[in-house]
C-alpha cells in the first residue's frame, strides 16, 4: 500500500490500522483502501471552506470510484490501491462480480454527504441509520473482499457496525460543538483548548438524536455554552450510548449462538435489499463463514474499549482521555481473537 496512506490510516483510524493484522494478508489491500477512503470521505467537512465545495469533494470520489470499477483508475494513491485489490480478487475467483461492492461504496458516500452540514438526527433510529449505512457497509465491503458471502456474518457485522458507528457519533460530538482550526481534525489527537466553551471560529453543531435531546431536556445553545456542564447532556450520552452496547451485546449472544450450531435468535431485517442476497446455508457452513470473516468482525473490539472508558468516566463525552489512542487494543484484540469473541 502507499505508503502515504498508511500513515493516514494510522493517524486518523488507529484502531483499524491495529486492527488489519487480523484480516487475511490476500485482502488487506482492500480492508486499507476502504479505510482510507472513509477517512477521506469522513473530513471532507473539515478541510472545506463551505458545503459546495464538500459536494464536489463528494462526486471526486464518486467518480474516483467509477472509473476504478471500470478498471480504468485515476492516478489517485486510494484508486489505485482499491484497484489493484479488485484486480487481484477477480484473478484468485474467476467470474466474480464486485457490482455489489460499488453499490455498497456509493451508499457510504450519499450517507456521508448527507450529514456533511452535521445536521441533527431526528432520533435514534436515524442514527442507527447512518451506522448502518456507513460503519456496517464498511464492514460488509471488507468481507465481500475476502469473498464472504454470508447472512450469518453480515447479521453480526450489521450489529458491531451499527455499534461503532452510534460511538463515533459520540466521540465525534465535541469536535463538531467546539472545531478546531481547519485540517487538524484527527481521531487520534487531544481535544486540546478548544472544549472549555469557547468555540472557535467555525459554528458549532449538536448531533445528538432530537428524540433524545428533548427526552433528557438538553438544550444545544446550552451545550454550546457550557460544555460537558450543560444540564441533561450526560443522560442524553448515557441513553445513546446505551444503544450502541445492546448492540455489542447483541452480536457477541449471536456469535455464540451460531457457534454453537444454534439459531442467531432473530431475522436480519436487511436480507432480500441490494447486496444481502444468500445461498441457503447449514449449521456447519455458518459455523466456517463465521471462522472466515473472524477478523473483520474485530472492530467490536476498539468499540467495546471505547464504550467501557466512557462508562468510566460518567459519560462525560467531552473528556480528553476518551480521544487517546487506546494502548490496550493490541493485546485486547489479540486475547479476543484467539479465543473468537468479542
Amino acid at each position: 500500500m502507499s505508503i502515504q496512506y498508511l500513515i493516514v490510516v494510522r493517524k486518523f483510524d488507529s484502531p483499524s490500522y491495529t486492527l488489519q493484522t487480523f484480516v487475511p494478508p490476500s485482502t488487506r489491500d482492500a480492508y486499507l483502501s476502504i479505510r482510507a477512503l472513509n477517512i477521506e470521505l469522513a473530513r471532507i467537512p473539515d478541510v472545506v471552506s463551505n458545503p459546495t465545495v464538500g459536494a464536489l469533494r463528494m462526486q471526486f470520489w464518486r467518480d474516483n470510484l467509477n472509473r476504478t470499477f471500470a478498471k480504468t483508475p485515476p492516478k489517485e494513491p486510494v484508486a489505485i490501491l482499491l484497484h489493484h485489490a479488485l484486480t487481484s480478487l477477480q484473478s484468485r475467483y474467476e467470474g466474480i462480480t464486485t457490482s455489489v461492492m460499488k453499490g455498497w461504496f456509493m451508499k457510504v458516500i450519499n450517507t456521508r454527504e448527507q450529514y456533511m452540514d452535521n445536521r441533527p438526527y431526528a432520533n435514534l433510529e436515524a442514527v442507527e441509520m447512518y451506522a448502518e449505512n456507513t460503519y456496517s457497509t464498511l464492514m460488509y465491503l471488507t468481507l465481500a473482499a475476502l469473498p464472504l458471502n454470508s447472512m450469518a456474518v453480515d447479521h453480526v457485522a450489521s450489529h458491531i457496525g451499527k455499534a461503532t458507528g452510534i460511538a463515533a457519533v459520540l466521540r465525534g460530538l465535541p469536535l463538531i460543538a467546539f472545531p478546531p482550526p481547519p485540517n487538524h481534525h484527527s481521531n487520534n489527537a487531544a481535544f486540546g483548548g478548544a472544549l472549555g466553551g469557547n468555540a472557535g471560529s467555525r459554528q458549532g453543531a449538536v448531533v445528538l438524536p432530537l428524540d433524545i435531546m428533548a427526552e433528557a431536556g438538553v438544550k444545544e445553545e446550552e451545550v454550546l455554552r457550557h460544555g460537558a456542564d450543560a444540564p441533561g447532556l450526560k443522560d442524553a450520552i448515557f441513553k445513546v450510548a446505551t444503544r450502541a452496547n445492546d448492540h455489542l451485546i447483541t452480536a457477541r449472544e449471536m456469535l455464540k449462538n451460531l457457534q454453537a450450531g444454534r439459531d442467531a435468535g432473530h431475522e436480519f431485517e436487511h436480507q432480500g435489499e441490494e447486496g444481502h442476497l444468500y445461498h441457503d446455508s447449514s449449521e456447519d457452513t455458518q459455523a466456517n463463514d463465521l471462522e472466515r470473516g473472524f477478523g473483520i468482525l474485530m472492530q467490536a473490539v476498539p468499540t467495546r474499549l471505547w464504550l467501557e472508558k466512557l462508562e468510566k468516566v460518567d459519560f462525560d463525552v467531552f473528556r480528553p482521555e476518551l480521544r487517546a489512542r487506546e494502548w490496550k487494543l493490541p493485546y485486547k484484540a489479540y486475547w479476543a481473537y484467539t479465543r473468537r469473541t468479542i
